[in-house]
Formats: C-alpha cells, structure tokens, sequence
C-alpha cells in the first residue's frame, strides 16, 4: 500500500513539473539580457530561450542579503531564484550549466545548486539595477551569510558576474 502511495505522488510531482514546463515562454519585449542553450525543453528563439529583464523579472523573485568577497557591506541582492529559470526553460536531464560572463568567463556550476541552494540571478544591487559597471546585468549570488558553508572559494568562483548566457549540460 505505502509503495502505491509513493509512486501516485511521484507521478502527480511529474506531471504538475509538466505543466510548468508546458507554459509557453513569450518573445521579449526588451533587450536581451540572457540567452539559455542546451538541455531544454522549452524555447522562444530556435532552440534557445532568451530572457530579457521584464521576463526574468516575470519569475519567482527572492532578495538575498548577505556579505560578498566583492562588497564592503552586507548588500541587498534581488532576482529571480535559479531554479524558477530551470523551471522556466524546462531544463532536462542537464546535471551542469556553463555560465559566461561578456567577457567570456565562464565558470562550470551543478544544476543542482539552483534546485539545493537558494542562489539567485541578482538584476538589483542595492535597490537599483545592476549596471555592467557594476557586475549587470545579472549576477549569481548565493546566501553566503544564511548558509556559512558556502563562504569558500568553490562558490565564490561559481559567482559569475555580467551573466549573458547559461548552457546547460
């Protein structure tokens, strides 16, 4: 009976995952921001999706306030949590993304630190959107000061700034 259970809860989990990713992902309006390549399912430009900041703003949002190796203070960062953007492209069967920066840095993160983690694509530092001066226009930031685990040099260079785009793998 209990093993009955368990697999009519993980079809229902499977499903209402479906129909997240089943929602149609609308052309943007703006400039592009971030463009998303690779295990996808769900695109709005060939066989990519690009983002620009109303969309990204359209996900679920969280605020992280924490210290940075970058900042001098504990700062406020807000923008769309990562897993709600895995969500948004219907990531699938993906286990790492290569994000890079405008100048072509990129950095190898695990998928699963946007569904582990509470890691965010900051748009706003401090109330304000972020500039490319000023790390923007997107910038991933983790809870460095909810989660002391994390303040180590493995997640500061998973901190990728000046985000253009994500592949996932």
């Amino acid at each position: 009976m209990r093993r009955i259970f368990l697999e009519v809860i993980c079809v229902l989990s499977l499903l209402s995952v479906g129909i997240v990713y089943a929602q149609p992902l609308p052309e943007p309006n703006g400039a592009v921001i971030l463009t998303v390549s690779g295990k996808i399912t769900n695109t709005n430009f060939g066989d990519r999706a690009v983002f620009d900041r109303e969309m990204l703003e359209a996900l679920e949002q969280k605020i992280t306030e924490t210290t940075t190796p970058w900042t001098e203070a504990k700062d406020r960062f807000e923008g769309p949590l990562g897993r709600a953007l895995l969500e948004a492209v219907g990531v699938d069967g993906a286990e790492v993304m290569i994000i890079t920066a405008l100048n072509d840095y990129s950095a190898e993160v695990p998928v699963s630190d946007f569904i582990e983690i509470d890691a965010i694509l900051a748009l706003k530092h401090n109330d304000a959107y972020m500039r490319v001066r000023d790390k923007g226009p997107l910038f991933i930031i983790y809870p460095f000061d909810d989660e002391p685990k994390l303040k180590n040099e493995l997640y500061y260079n998973r901190s990728v700034w000046q985000i253009r785009a994500i592949e996932f793998r």
